[in-house]
């Protein structure tokens, strides 16, 4: 997904290069919202991506500058990934997701309460996300 298939200039396919695939955005999700750091955390996803898929994806979001990857100081053996700036301005893209498909999926796992949360003070919210994922990349 690092090489951009057709130079259109369309903006959807643009972002569809990068995350117009099953496993992306909720890579992205785990990461942004989750607080996910580590490949093995990003393994134990319920939705079981497979690990070469993984591999990939982490290493196209790299090249792309969604996240950043470094050596974790507790564990040299492992990897932290991270959100960089432009990874977190996705956040109010997976939001309008989230809360699509809050109205038309019925067994949607989005609560009443966050949606609140999200309704109440939207820029807020996002913000937050953004923040957080954000802080944990220091």
């Amino acid at each position: 997904m690092t090489n951009r298939k057709r130079d259109t200039g369309c903006p959807i396919a643009y972002a569809l290069d990068i995350f117009g695939d099953r496993w992306s955005l909720i890579i992205i999700r785990d990461l942004l919202f989750k607080g996910v750091k580590t490949y093995s955390e990003l393994l134990k996803a319920d939705e079981a991506i497979a690990t070469n898929i993984l591999a990939n994806r982490l290493k196209d979001f790299e090249s792309n500058g969604i996240i950043s990857k470094r050596r974790d100081p507790a564990n040299k053996r492992q990897y932290l990934y991270t959100i960089t700036q432009k990874g977190a301005e996705l956040a109010p893209v997976l939001i309008e997701m989230m809360q699509w498909s809050a109205r038309y999926d019925q067994n949607t796992k989005v609560t009443d309460e966050l949606l609140e949360k999200i309704n109440k003070d939207r820029e807020a919210f996002i913000k937050n996300i953004q923040l957080r994922a954000l802080k944990e990349n220091t």
